[in-house]
């Protein structure tokens, strides 16, 4: 299976997702997700069993240590990607505030001129956004699903 064809798989399973209340730590497509539940929620429809557990965690579960946890089990799940050779279906990574630690996830969807990617952002459901630069000048990192998964 080419890039193109698991990302396009990727994009179609996290569009089945929109819609999904934000729900803190879920990851059940229609029932509820965080961003982290989306993204586990589907690394399971397209790759399988989802190789490390998510121990329970609170909304600021990042700051109280100051720990970059996100980007460490993104790193020994995924694969990284240069910020400048993302495609549909990798994950992107946020930090929401300067100097702060990456805390949120979503997957790219659209390239080009009109770039969007699909999260779950608390107060809200899942749904697809445009990438605007605010959003871009926030990605901390981008990784991809195993190939073939």
């Amino acid at each position: 299976m080419t890039q193109a064809d698991q990302g396009a798989r990727i994009v179609a399973a996290a569009r089945g997702w929109i819609g999904t209340p934000y729900v803190h730590q879920a990851s059940c497509r229609g029932a509820g997700a965080d961003c982290l539940g989306l993204v586990r929620g589907v690394w399971r429809e397209v790759c399988g069993a989802v190789p490390v557990a998510v121990p329970a965690y609170t909304p600021d579960w990042a700051e109280a240590r100051g720990a970059e946890l996100l980007l460490e089990g993104a790193a020994a799940a995924l694969s990284p990607v240069a910020k400048g050779a993302a495609c549909p279906g990798d994950v992107l990574v946020f930090r929401m505030r300067a100097r702060a630690v990456a805390k949120h996830l979503g997957l790219l969807c659209e390239v080009g001129d009109a770039p969007t990617f699909i999260h779950a952002y608390s107060g809200r459901a899942v749904f697809e956004s445009p990438l605007t630069a605010p959003w871009a000048r926030r990605i901390a990192a981008v990784f991809r699903f195993p190939e073939g998964g």
